[in-house]
């Protein structure tokens, strides 16, 4: 991954992020298996040690609370959906006594006074899927004042005291601007679709694509639009981007789960369809079926059930008094490529399968790996992969 780490560098607003690990933390990532420690090569998130070492569950049965950021589309719900599932095993088995969810639709202030709600009920552990990288720091510092661990997913955050359990996205957007280079040799125009304006994972994807960009002058950024990782929203503003924009489009760089319908775009735009990066998901998979020659992708499986799953994961074995290595585990994401379409692909998966997400047929992090980042080991509790719902399963 040299290339990654140079490209990275090349990136202004991302080599400031780049952390300066202490030796025990570079001793730590060196210790972990080789499909973790990859991750950590050019992250932007800072990396310390496990802020949890003096940690001490709360007695069983205790309350989990999950503070939900934005619940606007089917991967965001099918995240909550996955982790109550989980946890609804924990409560089975009295381990946890009751589940609750609160969601800020976007709005950090409410974000804030929802977690202080929390800490106010007396929840055991609090897990999140954070709406800012800063701005919940405070909050997240008041929940470990009074006993409570906090655990993120899908976006890091800054506060000393919180658990992030995360991937490399400025990788993720590296590798897909990268793929588009090799892909266009002779250069082309690319249109840059973000998620929600401001999210931490924007900035982490974007400072990856960038990077790759600066490697291949021969590519121009055609225009940068805001999809709000929501369908109706990316399309609208993908069929705006191609009226007001007459010249070709090569590629559309796209760090969401809405390639279906920027493909969809291009086709009533009577556009012809370019390369499409992403995260691949059920819809898309039955878009490609039904339109074999009007889909061309390359991405990863950014997926709503594993993420719930990592972070359950992690959360439970906290609980259950384990102690994390590090503040933020990094978890691959498992890399999809058009030749890899018919593996993915099930009957159920049609192009308005908007709530359809793959399941990988192995897990992307064996009980092996997620052991490594725990210093006092031990299985997952509640945790059976085999048990994971298939995705035709009704």
């Amino acid at each position: 991954m040299k290339t990654l780490i140079c490209g990275l560098m090349a990136a202004t607003a991302l080599t400031a992020a780049l952390p300066a690990f202490a030796a025990t933390v570079e001793e730590t990532i060196a210790a972990l298996p080789e499909a973790l420690r990859a991750q950590y090569e050019g992250a932007p998130q800072a990396i310390t040690p496990g802020p949890l070492a003096d940690f001490t569950p709360k007695a069983k049965p205790y309350k989990w609370c999950h503070s939900e950021s934005y619940q606007g589309n089917p991967w965001r719900v099918s995240v909550t959906t996955e982790l109550k599932r989980l946890v609804d095993g924990l409560i089975a088995q009295g381990v946890v006594s009751d589940f609750e969810v609160s969601d800020s639709n976007s709005d950090v202030g409410q974000q804030i006074n929802q977690i202080r709600a929390f800490i106010d009920k007396g929840c055991g552990v609090i897990t999140s899927i954070p709406g800012s990288a800063t701005g919940l720091d405070e909050a997240i510092a008041a929940a470990s004042a009074a006993g409570i661990p906090f655990i993120t997913a899908a976006g890091s955050v800054t506060a000393p005291s919180a658990v992030n359990v995360d991937s490399n996205y400025a990788r993720w957007g590296y590798e897909m601007m990268d793929a588009i280079g090799k892909a266009l040799p002779e250069g082309g125009n690319v249109l840059i679709v973000e998620g929600i304006a401001g999210h931490p994972i924007v900035a982490q994807e974007r400072a990856g694509g960038d990077a790759a960009m600066a490697l291949y002058p021969n590519l121009k950024t055609a225009r940068v639009v805001n999809g709000d990782w929501t369908a109706n929203v990316t399309k609208t503003v993908v069929l705006q981007t191609l009226a007001t924009n007459p010249a070709p489009i090569d590629a559309v760089w796209s760090a969401g789960s809405e390639s279906r319908v920027i493909a969809e775009a291009f086709a009533e735009a009577g556009r012809p369809v370019p390369l499409i990066t992403g995260s691949i998901t059920g819809d898309a998979l039955g878009y490609w079926k039904a339109n074999p020659e009007g889909y061309r992708f390359e991405g990863h499986a950014v997926l709503p059930g594993w993420t719930a799953q990592t972070l359950f994961r992690v959360a439970a074995r906290i609980m259950d008094g384990q102690k994390p290595v590090l503040n933020t585990l990094l978890i691959p994401l498992p890399p999809v490529h058009e030749a890899d379409l018919a593996g993915w692909y099930q009957d159920c998966m049609t192009p308005d399968a908007v709530s359809v997400f793959p399941v990988p047929p192995t897990d992307p992090v064996s009980e092996a790996d997620m052991d490594a980042y725990f210093s006092n080991p031990a299985a997952s509790p509640g945790w059976d992969y085999a048990a994971v719902p298939a995705a035709c399963a009704k």
